[in-house]
Formats: C-alpha cells, sequence, structure tokens
C-alpha cells in the first residue's frame, strides 16, 4: 500500500499542477502539453481526417498504374503540407491545394476539421495562389484578453485593440483605414474598446479632438489629453466648423508644396509633405453620433443638416488632410435622418459589439458579409467586449479588447498631458481641466478658454 502511494501521489501532484497551469496560464500549458498532443493527432491522423473530410483528390495516372502493377488500389491524395508549427495560441501549416480544390472548400469543412484533431478553433485563411494557411486555435482566447505586446505598437496611429478569435492582434491602422464606425449597447464593452483607443493615440503625436453630446460624460476623463473638446450640439458645430477651415488650410498647403524645382516632390496628401512642414494629425472621436442627428424642432433641423454635412466632408476629404473620424453609437441606421447612410459609407472600418437590435447589426455588417451581421447578433451579453470586426474588403472577425477601468484610461490621459499638439484653430475648444491637469494651476478650472500645452 505505501509503495502505490508513493507512485500514485507524484502523479496526482502533477495533474494537478497541469491543471492549475491550464487554468492560470493556457499559454504555457499549451507549450507543455497541447502542442505536442495536437500535432501528433494531426500527423498521425492527417490522410484519413482529409479524406473522410472529402478535401481528397483522386490519384494521378501514374500513381493509379504503379498500384495496379504491385496489385494495389491507389488512396486518394490530400493536400501536401508543411510541418505544423506552434504559435502563441495553438499551431499553423500551410496546404498546397490539389488540383480542383478552392479554399471554400476547407473553409466548409473547418469544424469538422477542428472536432477531428481536438482544437478549440480553426481557421483558413488563402496566403497565394494554391496556398493556404491553417491555423489551429488550441483553446479560447476571447476568455481573458491582456494587452498586446509594446512591440506590436512601434507604428505612428497603428494600435493593437483587440485579440481576433484566431490568436492574432486586430491592428488599427488609420493611414490603411482612416474612419471607423463603432457600434455597441449599454453594456457591450464599446466604452472598453474606445478607452484602448484613446489611450495608444494619447502616447503618440496626434490632435485627439472629442464630440460628446452627452455633456462630456464619456470623454471628459480624457479631457488632459484632448485638444478640443465639445459637450452640447452648439460646441460640437462650432467645433465641426473649425475642423472644416483646418482641413482646407491643409489642402492649401499641399497645393504651395506642387511648385516646380528640382527638389519638388509631388503629393496629394499630408504624408507626402515633408516632416518639417507637415502638420499633425487629428483624430475625431464623436462619442454617440444619433445625439448629432436628434431634432427637436426646426431650428434643431438646420443646425442637425448642417453637422452631418460637415462630418460626410471630414469623411470624403479628411484623410489627404491627416483628419480621421472615429464615430461611436448604440444605434445607427437610416431613421436617424439625412445623411445617415451617406456618411455611413464613408466609414470603412467596422466595429460591432453587441447590440439590441438587428437593424443596427446589419446596418454596420451586412453591406459586407452576411455572416459577420450574423455572427454580431449572437454576441452573447455575458462576454462584454466581443465584437465583430470588418472592413469593406469583406473579410470579418470575433474579436476581443483587453479590459481597461475608466481609472487607470484617465490616468494615462493625465500623465501623456504634456504631449498635446499646438493647434492654435482649436485654443478656444481646449477643454481648461486638461491645462490644470498639465501644470498650469494658474488658470481656474472654470475657465471657457485655455492656452494648449506645447510640445
Amino acid at each position: 500500500m505505501t509503495d502505490t502511494v508513493r507512485v500514485l501521489l507524484p502523479v496526482l501532484l502533477v495533474l494537478v499542477v497541469l491543471l492549475v497551469v491550464r487554468r492560470r496560464m493556457p499559454v504555457v500549458f499549451w507549450w507543455l502539453v497541447g502542442y505536442p498532443v495536437v500535432a501528433l493527432r494531426l500527423l498521425i491522423s492527417y490522410r484519413a481526417t482529409m479524406d473522410a473530410c472529402g478535401l481528397t483528390v483522386p490519384a494521378s495516372a501514374v500513381r493509379r498504374a504503379t498500384a495496379r502493377m504491385m496489385g494495389r488500389q491507389a488512396a486518394p491524395v490530400p493536400p501536401r503540407r508543411t510541418f505544423p508549427l506552434p504559435t502563441g495560441s495553438g499551431l499553423v501549416m500551410r496546404l498546397r491545394m490539389a488540383t480542383g480544390q478552392a479554399p471554400e472548400d476547407f473553409t466548409a469543412s473547418a469544424d469538422r476539421l477542428r472536432h477531428a484533431w481536438g482544437a478549440h478553433a480553426v481557421h483558413v485563411r488563402p496566403t497565394k495562389p494554391g496556398w493556404l494557411e491553417l491555423r489551429l486555435v488550441g483553446w479560447d482566447v476571447l476568455a481573458e484578453v491582456r494587452p498586446a505586446r509594446r512591440r506590436l505598437a512601434a507604428e505612428p496611429l497603428r494600435l493593437p485593440l483587440a485579440l481576433r478569435e484566431d490568436g492574432r492582434w486586430h491592428v488599427r491602422d488609420f493611414r490603411t483605414v482612416p474612419h471607423e464606425l463603432i457600434l455597441g449597447a449599454t453594456q457591450s464593452g464599446k466604452s472598453v474598446y474606445l478607452r484602448n483607443l484613446l489611450c495608444g493615440l494619447a502616447r503618440q503625436r496626434v490632435v485627439l479632438v472629442g464630440i460628446d453630446c452627452k455633456w462630456g460624460v464619456e470623454l471628459a476623463p480624457f479631457a488632459p489629453r484632448l485638444s478640443a473638446l465639445a459637450d452640447d450640439p452648439d460646441r460640437a458645430n462650432e467645433l465641426l466648423d473649425v475642423l472644416v477651415e483646418e482641413m482646407e488650410a491643409r489642402f492649401r498647403l499641399i497645393g504651395l508644396s506642387g511648385g516646380t524645382g528640382p527638389d519638388t516632390s509631388l503629393t496629394s496628401d499630408v504624408w507626402g509633405l515633408p516632416e518639417t512642414v507637415r502638420p499633425v494629425p487629428v483624430v475625431v472621436v464623436v462619442d454617440e453620433v444619433a445625439e448629432l442627428f436628434l431634432a427637436a424642432n426646426k431650428d434643431d433641423e438646420k443646425r442637425r443638416d448642417a453637422m452631418v454635412t460637415k462630418l460626410i466632408r471630414l469623411a470624403q476629404l479628411g484623410r489627404a488632410a491627416g483628419i480621421y473620424l472615429e464615430v461611436c453609437g448604440q444605434r445607427f441606421g437610416a431613421e436617424l435622418g439625412k445623411g445617415a447612410t451617406m456618411l455611413r459609407a464613408q466609414l470603412t472600418g467596422r466595429v460591432c459589439h453587441r447590440v439590441n437590435d438587428e437593424a443596427s447589426a446589419n446596418m454596420a455588417l451586412a453591406d459586407i458579409s452576411p455572416e459577420a451581421a450574423l455572427a454580431a447578433t449572437s454576441i452573447p451579453a455575458e462576454r462584454p467586449g466581443v465584437a465583430v470586426v470588418g472592413d469593406s474588403s469583406g473579410g470579418w472577425s470575433r474579436v476581443r479588447s483587453p479590459h481597461l477601468t475608466l481609472a487607470d484610461a484617465a490616468a494615462v490621459c493625465r500623465d501623456t498631458s504634456a504631449l498635446v499638439p499646438e493647434l492654435p484653430r482649436l485654443d478656444s475648444f481646449r477643454p481648461a481641466v486638461a491645462v490644470e491637469s498639465a501644470g498650469s494651476s494658474s488658470t481656474p478650472a472654470a475657465a471657457p478658454t485655455a492656452r494648449p500645452v506645447t510640445e
């Protein structure tokens, strides 16, 4: 009995340790146990699994003739593959598709491959003609998301904001996707996504402009890093006027750069200008876009039409001037009023969290992919932060942003308040609290106008 206990005790101890590691440190558990087991199962059952899933092709004539000479029948041929290599959340291998096969065949069989190999998920991505990437995910990576490593956020205006379900990061690249629409109901995680976005931009040389017509309750905590903040429709209308003026001035600057001379380089946007004269990028965050569309009387209707027209102009022309839009809302549809559909058409990036109605999901994602809209309507309420991200290319994925508290996000904006660039046109819209946080204790908190902090 004593010998049995001595043998079983270390085994039980190892099992307990592995269970704890699997729960607390899934990446370590995957490298120690998950990857070897799944890779071995894949290598052993690859041919049989591909045949069972209908992903094989008949053998070539030469192989059939050789098999007949040996008195055997040539087996179907699976796609050629590379050795499965481990990743931080699973494994990946490349497949050389056989003649007549298409990536859609493998996508349709992804769920069958997942069950056959004991993986949490299987994702298929074409890489080049004839080749595709098969990525297996070892566990639910969206269950607990941690911030991305610093090396992923090395480039300006390029931020890793959310982890995709295939283990890769969704990177918000403003120069590739200049404008974005973010939808989500209350408690859906939309605010957490926005906090990650603002904190990432706060550490860069970017002008941050906020429009929050809910009296600033969402964006006011980030005031130390904001160059301008409008907290009611009237101020928002005035701020949009200034932004349009800034855009026009930048276009005139771009036009002046197209002179003649041996050292002149032609450009159609601010990124082609020399760094010494290039204007600082501007990111405009509209927290609740529906508040800009609502109107109770004719005066409100005139103001609404004016604001929507300016937003559309910024969305159509702002990219070349280095002005980018992040439009957020709980609900977005054509019933908001004139210009809603036209504005939506200019917002290339789409992020849809859990919404309260199917129409909002369709408005955000149906023109990208019907499957993406269906996925957005199935997000459970107990998984806040999960969203469906899509773009005009038709690609989409489930993502989840790292949890970031409002206090931590506000602390980042206070610590980076000295990075607020100088933009004189926005002086009258600079939140006074930002000056106090930057160290100007002589300015009262209620001051309507504040001098911007220079670099």
